[in-house]
């Protein structure tokens, strides 16, 4: 994410990595603080797969938070 603030509206999703091609499953639609804490409670394996989505880019969970 280039720019963006605590309340801004995110999306976060788990895309599944299968081979059939995967599936994006919304986890939250919020506020991005929200959105972050959601993401840190779930499982490590979980969180590879985790996105976090603004109007105009996505990053990966991790990505972010590794910063």
């Amino acid at each position: 994410m280039r720019t963006t603030f605590d309340g801004a509206t995110v999306r976060l999703y788990h895309l599944d990595a299968t081979p059939e091609g995967g599936a994006a499953a919304t986890l939250f639609y919020g506020p991005l603080t929200e959105a972050l804490r959601i993401a840190a409670e779930q499982p490590e394996e979980v969180q590879d797969g985790l996105f976090i989505a603004t109007d105009n880019d996505v990053v990966a969970y991790l990505a972010l938070i590794d910063g």
